[in-house]
C-alpha cells in the first residue's frame, strides 16, 4: 500500500515554504475575473422588486407600467398576492431588461400594494419583544447556589454583542443561462460542487445538466452557498428569453439587508471564584436573534467548559429581519466575548491579574497544556509584565492604555474531496479539483502539495479548480478546505507518481518501490547517480497520460493522519483610549494559534491578519442598526456601515505554533479560529484602560463616554 504520510519537516522542499500566491499577479494587476465582472454576449440584467415594510401582506401587484419601460424583457414573481413578507427589502420578484439601469427602472415601476402588519426588529430589550421570545435551552450541573455562597468573590454583568452583516465586497449574485433543460451557472459561491445540486433541485433538472464555473469570489464568510432566490429568478428570466444569459448582483442596500447576518448575543452572567482565581460557578441568562427564526445559542461558557457548578438558560427572539447565515466561526466570536468579559470582571473582583485567572483555570478547558502555552506566549509578545496594570490604573493623562485577553477554539478537519492528477508525456503535471479559492490561497496550497510529492518546483504544477467538470470537493466553510484538498491531492499525487515509477523502473534498473522523486529527477533512493530528469521520465509514457484520483474521506482521515481537527488560540489586545473623546485606537493585536501542519506560513499569517481585522471591525465600529418605526436597516451602505481602514488596525502580531508536535497532527483549517478571540480581547483591553466595563460592542466613542459618565 502506498505511503501517503507527509514528508518529515526536515526534508520538505515545497511544503512549509513561504510561497507567494500563484494567482497574486493576476489579482493585483486587475486581470482576475470575478463573476460580477462578467459581460457575456446578448446578456440581460435583472433587478429585484423589494418590499419597504418589515412585515406585510401583499394585496396587489401591478406590473403594467414596468412592461412599457424601455428594454423590459420580463418579470418573474417569487411571491404572489396574498403572500406574507417578513422583513424589509424582501425580494418579491425580479425584472429583466437589456441594461442594468433599465432593469432597476422597470423594477421601481412595479406597483405593489400591502396590508402592513406589526413588526419587531430589536432584541436588546426583551420586555419590548413580547411573544417573540421563546425558551431555547436550559442546563443545570452541580450545586450552583452553594457554590455562590462559598465563593470569595462574585461578579455580575450584562454583555451585549449585536448583529453584523457579512458585508461582502462582491455582493451576492450570479450569471445564469437556462433554456429549460440545461443551465450554465457562473455564481459568486463558496460551494462550486454543492451549488450544482442546489441549482438542479430548484430548476427541477438533472444535476448533470448544470455546469458551474467560477474563477474568483470577492468575499463570502459563510453566506454564499446556495443559488438563492435571485439566482432562481434569473434562471426563469433566462428561460423566458430563449436562454439568453441573465446577470443579477444585489445593490449594496439590498446586499446589506437581506444577504446574510451574524446573530446577536446577549447574556446576564454571574461568576463565582476563590481567592486563588479558581472559577467555581457560572450562572447565565442569554438570548439571541438572527432573524425570523431566532438565533443560535452561543456555546457558553466558552472554552472553559468544565466549570463544576453551572446554571444557564437561553431564549431565542424572532425578529422581522433577514435570516442568519454562517459567519466565520458561527456563534464563537459571540461566546468568546461573553465568556472572556465575565472572566476578566471576576478577576477584577478578586483583585487578581486576569492572565493569572486564565492560567489558573486552564484545567477547565479541553486542552489545558495548549492554552497554558499559548497564554504565556501571547503575554510574552504583548510584554504583559511591562504594560499590564490594574483596571483603571493607567495614569493621570487623558490617553489610557490597556491590555485584554480573548480565547478561541475550533475544529477544522478536512471535508470530502476528490482530486484528479494528470501527468503528461511532455512533463506537465495538473491537479483538477471542483473546489474554490475564497482568496485564501487554495490554488497555491494545492500546487505546493503536488510539487512536494513530485519533487518539482511549485511553478511546474498547473492547478485547475472552480468548475464542475472537475471531481467534486466540499464547500469552503468550517475551515475544512485546506485539509480536504491537500489530502486528496497528496493521495492522488502519490499514486500517480507510483505509476510513473513503474514506467521508468526498468530504465533505472531498480524496482519501482526503490525510486524517489527529488529536485526535478526520478532516481534510485539515495543514489543521484542513477537518475533521469522528470521530463525524460515522462517521455517514457509515449502517447499515454497518467490519470489518477485521490480522495479525502472524513471518516478515514483521522486514521490516515493527513488532516485532523481541533485547535486553540489566544489573542491579547493592546489599546489606547482617549477619555476626552471616547476614541479607541489599536496599538497591537497579538494572535497565537496552533493549526497542525502549516503548508504555507505566509498564507496562514495572511489568514490571521484578515481575521484580526474583522475582529477589530466588530469590536470598534461594525453594527447593523435597525429603525424600530419603519423596520428598516438604517445603515445599509458603505458610508454608515463602518468597517476598518488601514489607519484603524494598528500592528497585528501573528505567532503560529510551527513545531514537530503540532506538525504531527496533520493539516487543520485556519479560516475560523483567529476571527474568534479578538472582539473579547479588545473589549477587555478597553475596560482595563478606562476602569469600567463598556457592556456593549462596538466600542464607539459615545458608548465609551456614556460608560465613563455613568449614563445608561
Amino acid at each position: 500500500m502506498a505511503d501517503y504520510k507527509w514528508p518529515a519537516m526536515s526534508t520538505r522542499k515545497a511544503i512549509g515554504q513561504r510561497v507567494s500566491r500563484i494567482d497574486g499577479v493576476e489579482k493585483s494587476s486587475g486581470r482576475a475575473k470575478y463573476t460580477s465582472d462578467y459581460k457575456r454576449p446578448n446578456m440581460l440584467f435583472a433587478a429585484p422588486v423589494t418590499c419597504p415594510h418589515a412585515h406585510a401582506r401583499i394585496t396587489k401587484i401591478d406590473a403594467s407600467a414596468a412592461e412599457k419601460m424601455p428594454g423590459f424583457k420580463g418579470m418573474h414573481l417569487l411571491d404572489k398576492e396574498g403572500s406574507t413578507v417578513s422583513w424589509a427589502m424582501w425580494d418579491i420578484g425580479y425584472v429583466a431588461a437589456e441594461t442594468e439601469l433599465q432593469a432597476r427602472d422597470a423594477a421601481r415601476a412595479v406597483k405593489v400594494e400591502y396590508e402592513v402588519l406589526p413588526h419587531v426588529v430589536h432584541d436588546h430589550d426583551l420586555t419590548k419583544a413580547g411573544d417573540r421570545v421563546k425558551p431555547s435551552g436550559e442546563k443545570i450541573e452541580g450545586d450552583v447556589d452553594e457554590a455562590f455562597k462559598q465563593a470569595d468573590a462574585v461578579s455580575e454583568g450584562l454583555y451585549e454583542i449585536p448583529t453584523l452583516t457579512h458585508c461582502c465586497l462582491e455582493p451576492h449574485g450570479s450569471v445564469i443561462q437556462f433554456n429549460g433543460e440545461k443551465a450554465e451557472l457562473n455564481p459568486s459561491t463558496q460551494a462550486v460542487t454543492a451549488i450544482q445540486g442546489d441549482c438542479a433541485r430548484q430548476l427541477e433538472i438533472p444535476a448533470a445538466n448544470v455546469h458551474v464555473h467560477q474563477d474568483h469570489i470577492g468575499g463570502g464568510f459563510g453566506s454564499k452557498f446556495q443559488i438563492d432566490r435571485w439566482g432562481l429568478a434569473s434562471a426563469q428570466l433566462s428561460k423566458m428569453n430563449g436562454g439568453r444569459p441573465v446577470k443579477v448582483y444585489l445593490e449594496r442596500n439590498v446586499e446589506l439587508t437581506i444577504a446574510g447576518v451574524r446573530p446577536s448575543a446577549y447574556a446576564k452572567i454571574k461568576l463565582a471564584g476563590k481567592k486563588d482565581g479558581s472559577i467555581t460557578a457560572w450562572e447565565s441568562a442569554s438570548w439571541a436573534s438572527g432573524g425570523l427564526t431566532g438565533g443560535g445559542s452561543p456555546p457558553i461558557p466558552y472554552v472553559f467548559t468544565k466549570i463544576p457548578n453551572l446554571r444557564q438558560t437561553h431564549q431565542a427572539v424572532s425578529l422581522n429581519t433577514a435570516p442568519i447565515r454562517a459567519w466565520r466561526a458561527p456563534n464563537h466570536p459571540q461566546a468568546s466575548f461573553l465568556t472572556c468579559s465575565a472572566i476578566e470582571d471576576l478577576a477584577d473582583k478578586l483583585g487578581l491579574d486576569p492572565l493569572q485567572v486564565y492560567l489558573k483555570n486552564a484545567g477547565l478547558t479541553a486542552r489545558p497544556e495548549t492554552y497554558v502555552r499559548q497564554l504565556n506566549k501571547a503575554a510574552e509578545l504583548a510584554e504583559w509584565k511591562k504594560h499590564y496594570h490594574k483596571r483603571g490604573d493607567s495614569g493621570s493623562g487623558h490617553i489610557k492604555r490597556g491590555l485584554g485577553i480573548g480565547v478561541c477554539t475550533w475544529g477544522g478537519a478536512g471535508h470530502a474531496s476528490t482530486a484528479r492528477i494528470n501527468i503528461h508525456a511532455d512533463g506537465s503535471a495538473e491537479v483538477e479539483i471542483g473546489s474554490q479559492d475564497l482568496g485564501t490561497g487554495t490554488r497555491t496550497i494545492i500546487a505546493q502539495v503536488a510539487a512536494e510529492t513530485f519533487g518539482l518546483p511549485v511553478s511546474a504544477i498547473k492547478v485547475k479548480i472552480g468548475d464542475t467538470n472537475y471531481p467534486s470537493s466540499g464547500t469552503s466553510g468550517g475551515s475544512t478546505t485546506v485539509g480536504g484538498v491537500s489530502s486528496s491531492t497528496r493521495k492522488g499525487a502519490v499514486d500517480a507518481l507510483g505509476k510513473l515509477f513503474e514506467e521508468v523502473a526498468e530504465s533505472l534498473g531498480a524496482p519501482a518501490d526503490q525510486l524517489e522523486a527529488v529536485d526535478g529527477k526520478i532516481q534510485v533512493k539515495g543514489n543521484p547517480a542513477k537518475s533521469m530528469t522528470w521530463k525524460a521520465a515522462c517521455q517514457k509514457l509515449g502517447v499515454k497520460t497518467i490519470t489518477v484520483t485521490g480522495t479525502n474521506d472524513p471518516r478515514q482521515a483521522p486514521r490516515e493522519g493527513l488532516n485532523t481537527g481541533g485547535v486553540g488560540g489566544v489573542q491579547i489586545a493592546d489599546v489606547s483610549v482617549d477619555v476626552e473623546t471616547g476614541i479607541v485606537r489599536m496599538n497591537r493585536l497579538i494572535a497565537v494559534q496552533d493549526i497542525g501542519l502549516v503548508v504555507n506560513p505566509k498564507l496562514a499569517e495572511s489568514q490571521v491578519y484578515g481575521a484580526c481585522i474583522m475582529s477589530i471591525c466588530g469590536a470598534l465600529m461594525e453594527e447593523r442598526i435597525m429603525d424600530a418605526v419603519t423596520g428598516r436597516v438604517l445603515n445599509p451602505d458603505m458610508e454608515f456601515y463602518k468597517i476598518a481602514g488601514i489607519k484603524d488596525i494598528g500592528d497585528i502580531v501573528c505567532h503560529l505554533e510551527i513545531d514537530p508536535e503540532n506538525d504531527g497532527r496533520g493539516i487543520i483549517g485556519l479560516g475560523e479560529p483567529p476571527a474568534v478571540g479578538g472582539i473579547a480581547a479588545i473589549a477587555n483591553a478597553v475596560t482595563n484602560a478606562i476602569g469600567k466595563r463598556v457592556s456593549s460592542v462596538p466600542l464607539t466613542p459615545d458608548r465609551v463616554l456614556n460608560t465613563l459618565e455613568g449614563r445608561a
